[in-house]
């Protein structure tokens, strides 16, 4: 298992953790693994769970909401963990977490600790319950493990983002599109800096009848994809020059 995560419903941390990216964040990446690892949603080949931060709180009473906003956006932010909206109605804005194990694997490899003696439990793994449940409550583990070693890279996760953010219906399993997200992830960008990109320029161009058609993959995750990235927020002008205006590029 992970040196950085145990399976058991406890609010146990790793002290090399907690220092490096607090306590209240290690506390509730560790919650988050729990249920993961014993009670989670599957959706697009990876475990979900979800719960609103006064659910979250309930769990962890020590931590106001407030607290537990703060260290959620923070993981988040660190790249700790990913979050998406998967609910059926729009007014439903609870969100869905998962962890980032290749982050865990980086910082484990960072801090020099002793190689894992099991693979974390990934999560494309399907087997295990897939009901929708409020989780206040401890519920027995599984314990199904895997050691699948193939890297990563979250085709659904930014499609999915990218289609919730533009009421579109791009498609993950694209030849284009994959090409364009794995050229980014092979250059070092992760998850969270596409839904930033994703975040940057929906909030630019979605309301703008001209420009809002190149929220696209070809557009965004093509080679300016580091100029959106580290863009101002709201330019004031649009410039025809700034983008990737070529399917083929």
């Amino acid at each position: 298992m992970s040196k950085l995560l145990v399976n058991d419903y406890a609010f146990m941390v790793q002290p090399s953790l907690a220092a490096e990216i607090g306590l209240n964040e290690a506390i509730l990446l560790q919650q988050i693994h729990y249920w993961l690892q014993t009670y989670s949603t599957v959706k697009n080949g990876r475990k979900w769970v979800y719960n609103t931060y006064e659910e979250w709180q309930k769990q962890i009473q020590f931590c106001s909401v407030g607290t537990i906003k703060r260290a959620m956006r923070s993981l988040e932010k660190q790249g700790f963990i990913i979050t998406a909206t998967f609910n059926k109605h729009r007014m439903d804005q609870t969100k869905w977490y998962t962890i980032n194990y290749d982050k865990i694997r980086e910082f484990e490899k960072a801090a020099q600790l002793e190689p894992m003696e099991e693979q974390i439990e990934l999560l494309d793994n399907t087997d295990c319950p897939t009901h929708e449940v409020n989780l206040s409550k401890a519920i027995p583990k599984t314990t199904t493990k895997t050691t699948k070693e193939d890297v990563y890279i979250p085709f659904s996760e930014i499609i999915d983002y990218l289609n919730a953010k533009t009421n579109a219906t791009y498609k993950a399993t694209t030849k284009k599109t994959q090409q364009l997200i794995r050229a980014r992830w092979q250059e070092g960008f992760r998850l969270v800096d596409f839904y930033q990109v994703i975040d940057i320029k929906a909030t630019e161009w979605l309301q703008d009848a001209y420009w809002s058609k190149y929220l696209r993959p070809e557009t965004l995750f093509g080679t300016k994809f580091e100029a959106y990235l580290n863009q101002k927020p709201k330019e004031s002008k649009l410039r025809e020059e700034d983008f990737d205006l070529d399917d083929e590029a």
